[in-house]
This record gives structure tokens, C-alpha cells and sequence, in this order.
């Protein structure tokens, strides 16, 4: 069988690689979060609650891209463990603020420290230039999208 040319093809797809390495950091990011009680999702909801006071529960579920219903469990999840509070609007007293409680900057701040063995793991190939290029390349694709970047 022979392979077909493809006009205009780029010489390098890089999907299935972010696949590959998200995967392998995924894992290992798991096995670390485990003892904190957290997962990766949950890591993703309070970094993106660090950076913003009194985040409504609607704006974080498209700041995520979650649906709704998953926010609310997700939000079930973080409060039961304290790490994070939700309280009605003063603006709109239907709607739900979320924030960041001090135990749960705490362990964010323990689930990022154990995250960075999980990195060097994972991009040890690469020297602190080199991942510093790669962060805002990274960066830049999130912010390219429609939604905005959930790390800005």
C-alpha cells in the first residue's frame, strides 16, 4: 500500500505528543496528589480561584469549560474539604461567589510543590531555558482559543 501525499501538511503534528506527555504528567501528577487528597481537576479549579476574588460559580464552570453540573460537584468536592467557600452575590443574590479559603491556598501551594518532582520527571530532557520557552508557547496556544486561558 502507498501512502498518499497530503498537500499543505506541516511537517510536524504535535497533538498527538501533548497527548502523550500530558498523559505521562497526568499519572504521575495523580500518584502525587493522591496523599493531598486532591486531583488533578481540582488543582486546575483552585489555581484558577487563586488568581481571581469571588468567581461566580457560572463564570468559573466557562473559565473550566465544564459544564455546570460537573462545576457544582467538582465545588462539592473542594468544600467538603474546606479549600474553598462559596457564598451568595451581594450584586445578585441567585448567584454563587466562589473563593479560595486559606487551607486551600495551603495545599495548593503542598500540591504545586510535590508537581514540581513530577515535572523535572517529565521534562528533564529539557534545561530551565528550554521549559521557560516552552511555558509561553504554551501559554500562547491556550490564549489563542475562544475561551480565555484558565492560568492568566
Amino acid at each position: 500500500m502507498t501512502s498518499q501525499p497530503v498537500a499543505s501538511q506541516p511537517l510536524h503534528r504535535s497533538g498527538a505528543l501533548l497527548d502523550h506527555l500530558a498523559r505521562r504528567v497526568r499519572l504521575r501528577a495523580e500518584s502525587v496528589l493522591a496523599p493531598l487528597r486532591l486531583r488533578p481537576r481540582h488543582l486546575v479549579a483552585l489555581t484558577v480561584l487563586r488568581g481571581r476574588e469571588g468567581i461566580t460559580q457560572q463564570a468559573l464552570s466557562i473559565t473550566l469549560e465544564m459544564d455546570g453540573t460537573n462545576v457544582v460537584g467538582l465545588l462539592n468536592e473542594l468544600e467538603a474539604e474546606d479549600l474553598i467557600e462559596r457564598r451568595r452575590s451581594p450584586e445578585d443574590r441567585r448567584r454563587h461567589v466562589v473563593a479560595l479559603t486559606d487551607a486551600g491556598a495551603k495545599r495548593l501551594a503542598d500540591a504545586e510543590l510535590a508537581l514540581v518532582a513530577v515535572e523535572d520527571e517529565v521534562l528533564g530532557a529539557l534545561d530551565d531555558s528550554q521549559r521557560e520557552v516552552l511555558h509561553n508557547l504554551l501559554l500562547q496556544a491556550a490564549r489563542g482559543g475562544e475561551v480565555s486561558c484558565p492560568f492568566d
